[in-house]
Order: structure tokens, then sequence, then C-alpha cells
């Protein structure tokens, strides 16, 4: 009986142990909140959606595989709390709705760094989005005046602005050169317009200082055989009562390009964090039938979060777009598009109030 105990005790030990070395993580956000946009050529009142941050429902699991490395996958999907749909993504040229839209990879990590296989965030994106004190989300985003292409998604003719199909990412080791980081990563177009991809970045972060650079080509066209360059700096400074950062930007397509940059910051007061921002875009040439010449506009973003607890806040944002010499950027992106799009030349405004849990 005493020897049945024991064997029953070591095994239940080992139990622990590989269970220990493997884990299985469920998690996600829901952001909703009340928007009210005018874009000059349109009003619209909106129940509307990631406005502090990206709703999303994931999975994300680690195998220990000792000698110091492991194998992780990662399974993140945007969804749509307003309406209760998933996200979509662009394949071989169309929009599909797609499980894993934000995120699907699997990786293998050891001492050399981290090898990242399937679709992922770009390189060029990071600086976009850790930089910017809305975190590219809601009507105070600084990819609101990000488009290249008017009226089209984020990104327009650049399908890599924000994530790629079919990657194959390198991520250097944590700890080696002080704060020293930075990744490559390449990516197939299979055929497909818009996912061509070869970039990489490099950064430094140490105590309260941090700094990172992007460059990037897309093949944007097929035929004929287009590219597009993508490339920024950014960097940000904690100075305990403040967090300040900046960032700059230029995209070149064919004969057009166009130069973004902004200044913000976050500033927390106990439960509370003021956020605010101010950017501006420029553009010059063509693109096809499409005249960019002189285009230009401004954005002011100012906002609130109040943190009801570590994972739910309530949330409070206004921005303020100015148009001119024939730009049309608008307010919260893609998701105003409905409400009539800006008129050339007019400005764009939008509020929103939400509330956010992470779990």
């Amino acid at each position: 009986m005493k020897k049945s105990l024991l064997a029953l005790a070591v095994l239940g030990a080992f139990a622990g142990v590989a269970s220990a070395q493997s884990s299985v993580t469920l998690f996600g956000v829901v952001d909703v909140s009340g928007r009210y946009v005018d874009n000059g050529g349109g009003k619209q009142y909106q129940m509307a959606q990631d406005g502090n941050a990206s709703s999303r429902l994931g999975f994300r699991g680690t195998e220990d595989l000792g000698g110091g490395m492991a194998a992780s996958f990662w399974l993140e999907g945007s969804i749509q709390p307003d309406t209760g749909t998933i996200g979509t993504t662009t394949i071989n040229g169309g929009t599909v709705a797609a499980l894993f839209q934000r995120r699907s990879t699997v990786s293998l990590a050891g001492k050399f760094g981290e090898a990242r296989f399937g679709r992922d965030y770009t390189a060029t994106f990071w600086n976009a989005t850790i930089f910017d004190p809305f975190g590219t989300n809601g009507v105070g985003s600084s990819g609101n005046i990000y488009l290249i292409v008017p009226a089209t998604p984020t990104g327009g003719a650049f399908g890599t602005l924000v994530r790629a199909n079919n990657t194959i990412g390198y991520f250097l080791p944590s700890g080696i050169a002080g704060g020293l980081y930075g990744q490559v990563m390449v990516a197939a177009g299979e055929n497909a317009p818009g996912n061509k991809y070869f970039g990489g970045r490099l950064g430094y972060a140490a105590g309260p200082f941090n700094v990172a650079g992007s460059w990037a080509r897309t093949q944007v066209l097929l035929t004929p055989d287009t590219n597009g360059t993508n490339w920024n700096i950014g960097g940000s400074w904690n100075f305990g009562f403040l967090v300040a950062s900046a960032y700059y930007g230029r995209l070149e397509i064919s004969d057009a390009s166009q130069n973004n940059w902004y200044i913000g910051g976050v500033a927390p007061f106990g439960a509370w964090n003021f956020k605010a921002s101010y950017g501006q875009v420029d553009r010059s040439g063509h693109v096809g039938a499409l005249n960019f010449e002189g285009q230009k506009a401004s954005q002011f973003a100012i906002g609130t979060d109040y943190n009801l607890s570590k994972r739910t806040a309530l949330y409070g944002t206004y921005s303020y777009i100015s148009n001119k010499d024939g730009a049309a950027f608008i307010v919260g992106g893609l998701q105003n598009i409905a409400a009539g799009g800006a008129k050339p030349d007019s400005n764009s405004t939008g509020f929103e109030v939400g509330i956010k849990h992470s779990f």
C-alpha cells in the first residue's frame, strides 16, 4: 500500500513538471464606444469599437524543449463586439473573413533569438503604433493621416503597412549589447499584389529612453512590377510624470511620396492617463491617374483613460483634422468612410467615449 502511494506521488510530481513545461493561454480585449464623426461630407452617430485598444480573441502557448529552447504558437483574431462578427484580411487581392486576422504564427526561440513563421505585424509598423500615444486606435490614431491612396483602408496600396501574410521573421535575443533589439522579415507574394515584403527594424532601449528605426520594400503592383518603400524612425523618453514621443516616416510609390510626423505624450496621474498628439502629413507626385501633388493635412487629438482596475478602463477622445490643397483625410479611418468621407479641403472631427475590458 505504501509503495502504491509512493508511486502515485512520484507520477504526480512528474505530471506537475510536464504541465509546467507546456502552457496554453486564452486572452482578449473587448472595446466598445459611442462615437460621433463629422467628415465634411457627412455626419454620423455610431456604436463603434477599438477606441482605446483593438478588440481581439486569441490563444497562445509555449512548450519548453529543454536546453534553453522553446516552441510556441500565437493565434489572434480581430472581433467586432458591436456586431459580434470577426475581422477580415486580404488574400490574392480580395477581402475575406479571417478567423485569426491579427496574428497566426508558430515560433522557435532560444539563446539565438526567435524564428517566427506566419501572418504577423510588419517590422515597419511597430514604430508607428508603439510611439503613438493613442496606439493607432480610435479617433485619435495617427493612422488617420497615414493613407497613401484616398478613401481606402489604412495603408492603401501598401498592403503590408500593418501586417503581412506568408512571413518568415527573425528577432534578436533580448539582453544583447545592453538594450539593443531588432528584427528582419521577408514575406512571399505568392502572385498576389501588395504582400511581397522585405524589411527590418533596429532599436535601443535603456532606462527611460527608447528609439528605433525601420525600412521595408513592398511589391505593390504585379503588372507592371512596381515597388514601394517605407521607412521611419521613432522614439520616446519617460520623464516619470510624462512619456514624450516623436515619429517621422516616409512612404514612396513610383512618382508619389508621403511624409508623416507626429509628437505626443502620455501623462499618468493616479488612475488617470492624459494623452495628446499633434501630427502632419504632406504628399507629392502621382500614382496613375491619382494626383497627390501638394496635399497637406494636420491632426490634433486629446484624450483620457480612467482605469477602474488593471483590466477595465473608461476613456474619452477628441480629434480634429484640417485638410488643405485637395487632401481628404478623415477621423477614424476606415470605420468612418460610411459617414460620407471628407470633402477635399474640409475639416474632419470626431469624439468618442467607451469602455475597454481585457482578459
